[in-house]
């Protein structure tokens, strides 16, 4: 199991790499995270959702997404709450003091999905989250320590030099852990390290007086982890501009932004620069308008409309630039849109932007597939992951067809488009015709899957070379088949 010292320290990346090298010394080899809290989610092969991070370890391990992957998924939809889902299906929503009721109930499943995932596997690698050493959320823990003594797991800590204080964070985690939890550490793991690692040498001793803990690796900071989805909306803080990019593609940054995989393809193409914009900015100067999906689709609609995003969408378009929406930026853009049962909160019905003649209204019963689809005669493989069904006119010209079912909406003069499917720009065809379609003299030979690949082999690569693999697997009493 690796465990963080605190969040966002690697841990994904870690098993996502791990895992690849794994698999190619013949292992089989599962990632397993028991709690996860993401807004970007993954569709599985066996209808439920998981945390993308998790999708994308399953990747690098050859194997296709299962809801056992990723057993508890919280997903936020107000600061206070967030929706409940276990092994793929929603169960409730809670706040944190009823989640954390309800944690002592969820544990055996948790161990039923592990279970279920070691019967099939040589190596199971399981993540953490957040912090090992949050003692204040040690009763009933399922997502660190807890787990790792249900399931007698050895442990590696990874910590983060690149936000300093990494010896106060590993010597203070193993202070903070109890006994029993500190017998389970085989030893850390020294992340994004920049410049010259020689320097952090004589540090390894004080760690070792203090915790009795030998050093796996120190991994330096790897430039290639930008070329892989990130799993938290934190990472979207970290965009990097093109200024000089000829396409500016511009998305409001929601307060419950999900989904935004959706951007990975844009942000991969190397003449165009997405731009995120913030609350108090205005939607300035963009080619398109790309409305992202959302985890509480009113409450983003209120957001966009306190920002006076609204006024800018409203003034591009009279500009005849085009804005287009993925699922609940797809719902925002209709006349209406209803909750009558109080889904995302309190049953209400608001008006939408009102630039596609459509209306939506929420209900129960989630979609969560994967599908294939075309559009304007190009293939597309995405998933749907919605509540809502949306209905009027311009429903008559939908954006695609889904196993011969018409999904979204165009405006009338074609420059308003939505849609529920998620993961349309990774398919190389469409993306490269919806950028041409800005720029008529574009042309990209961007193959993203393919970078998605070779981005997993460079970070396997990069591990091999500064974690002692070998040692972990042996930690972990798995044989090595070379």
């Amino acid at each position: 199991m690796v465990q963080g010292t605190g969040s966002d320290v690697g841990k994904s990346l870690l098993v996502a790499g791990l895992a690849r090298a794994c698999v190619r010394r013949g292992l089989s080899v599962r990632p397993f995270k028991p709690q996860n809290m993401s807004t970007n989610a993954a569709v599985t092969v066996d209808g439920g959702e998981i945390g993308r991070a998790q999708a994308l370890q399953a990747r690098a391990c050859g194997v296709p997404p299962q809801v056992d992957m990723n057993p508890v998924l919280l997903k936020p939809d107000s600061e206070q709450g967030s929706q409940v889902i276990v092994q793929g299906k929603v169960v409730t929503r809670a706040n944190a003091r009823r989640y954390t009721e309800m944690k002592r109930t969820l544990l055996p499943q948790v161990l039923e999905s592990y279970q279920r995932l070691g019967a099939e596997a040589d190596l199971v690698l399981v993540e953490g989250a957040g912090s090992a050493s949050e003692v204040n959320l040690r009763a009933h823990d399922i997502a660190n320590m807890g787990f790792a003594e249900a399931a007698d797991l050895p442990v590696l800590l990874v910590g983060d030099i690149d936000r300093g204080g990494v010896i106060a964070s590993v010597v203070g985690t193993h202070v903070l852990l109890a006994e029993a939890e500190r017998a389970r550490l085989v030893g850390y793991v020294i992340n994004k390290m920049r410049g010259d690692a020689s320097l952090f040498h004589p540090a390894l001793e004080t760690i070792k007086n203090f915790t009795g803990l030998d050093c796996f690796g120190i991994v330096p900071f790897w430039p290639g982890a930008a070329r892989l989805p990130p799993e938290d909306s934190v990472a979207l803080a970290g965009l990097q501009r093109r200024v000089d990019a000829p396409i500016r593609i511009v998305v409001p940054r929601l307060p419950r932004i999900a989904n935004f995989d959706d951007l990975d393809p844009l942000l991969a193409e190397p003449d165009v620069d997405v731009v995120l914009v913030q609350a108090g900015e205005p939607l300035v100067d963009a080619d398109v308008i790309l409305l992202p999906g959302s985890k509480a689709t009113l409450g983003d609609l209120a957001a966009l409309r306190a920002a006076g995003w609204d006024i800018d969408i409203a003034h591009h378009l009279r500009r005849r630039r085009p804005v287009f929406g993925i699922c609940g930026g797809y719902q925002m853009l209709g006349r209406t849109v209803a909750d009558p049962d109080g889904l995302e909160g309190v049953a209400a019905s608001v008006p939408g932007l009102g630039h596609l003649d459509v209306e939506t209204s929420m209900a129960p019963e989630k979609r969560l597939a994967m599908v294939t689809a075309t559009a304007d005669g190009a293939v597309l493989s995405g998933y749907e992951m919605h509540l809502g069904v949306t209905t009027g006119p311009d429903c008559a010209r939908p954006f695609c067809h889904v196993a011969g079912r018409p999904d979204g909406a165009r405006s009338r003069d074609g420059l308003v488009a939505g849609t529920y499917l998620h993961g349309v720009f990774a398919s190389d065809g469409f993306r490269h015709r919806f950028l041409a379609d800005l720029r008529s003299n574009r042309h990209s030979t961007l193959a993203f899957e393919v970078e998605v690949e070779a981005a997993l082999d460079g970070l396997a690569d990069h591990l091999e070379q500064h974690v002692a693999i070998d040692r972990l697997l042996a930690a972990a009493g798995v044989p090595c088949r070379l």
